[in-house]
């Protein structure tokens, strides 16, 4: 308990969050550095793993393809692929950039299987009755996939990228390793340091960052399901039925009356 007690204090302390402190400080520059690579990795990645998906989920072909590369592309092993990556880049650019490539490299990589993977299932499970309307109505291929699969399967989708910016958050860690900034480079410190309270205190900056992207998607998705659903038209046609059934039943009631009346 004394631990987490004296990473909050470490956190809380204003000389953390002054410029020209220590070499990992100040913190709100390592979470800017941080959100950076998180942003331009998943928005790569997105580029091109969104298309992808969708030309798979549309069309049906490429399913094994999907299966079998999100697989491999998921057991690779994060620090040697990161480390190669250095090694190739260093190779053919500045030291100072190639720490940058490399990661973004890396985390693009790594952030493709969810976002392809999220996109493909999104599409497919797009009601094939609803898709065939459009078409009946004479949609192209293109407007029926942008205007009907798309605008359906967004929870689908979004829920991919939020997969893959959760793990782009936490693999941007180990990117210190080659001297990339990045809160990484707070615990990094820390261990070289042998300071306890500012290794805890950047992984609780971790941990924080990860949920606050996390419920941010998490709320994107949920006002995408609403939009996309149905759940007040269920309640009106309920409603409905229950007024056809009672006034069924009044005129039932009236016929009845009038035949009573009649025999008498």
């Amino acid at each position: 308990m004394q631990f987490f007690l004296d990473a909050f204090r470490w956190l809380l302390d204003p000389a953390n969050y002054i410029a020209g402190a220590l070499s990992p400080l100040p913190i709100q520059a390592r979470i800017g550095e941080h959100l950076l690579y998180t942003v331009v990795a998943v928005v790569i990645a997105a580029i091109i793993a969104l298309p992808l998906g969708f030309y798979i989920g549309h069309t049906g072909r490429g399913r094994q393809f999907v299966i079998g590369f999100t697989g491999a592309m998921r057991a690779l092993p994060t620090l040697g692929l990161l480390m190669a990556l250095f090694v190739i880049v260093g190779a053919t650019v500045p030291f100072t950039r190639a720490a940058f490539i490399a990661s973004i490299i890396a985390l693009v990589i790594l952030a493709i299987p969810s976002i392809l993977a999220g996109a493909y299932a999104g599409i497919e499970s797009v009601d094939s009755q609803t898709v065939d309307a459009g078409r009946a109505m004479g949609m192209t291929e293109l407007q029926v996939l942008l205007q009907v699969e798309i605008p359906l399967s967004l929870p689908l989708i979004i829920g991919g990228i939020r997969a893959s910016a959760l793990q782009v958050i936490a693999t941007a860690v180990i990117a210190s390793y080659i001297s990339l900034g990045g809160l990484g480079t707070i615990i990094s410190s820390g261990i070289g340091l042998n300071d306890n309270e500012r290794i805890l205190g950047g992984a609780i900056l971790v941990t924080v960052l990860a949920l606050v992207v996390d419920g941010i998607f998490a709320l994107l998705q949920r006002l995408t399901t609403r939009r996309g659903s149905s759940e007040s038209r269920p309640r009106r046609a309920h409603v409905r039925r229950r007024s056809f059934g009672s006034a069924a039943v009044a005129a039932t009631t009236a016929d009845e009356g009038k035949s009573h009346v009649h025999s008498k």
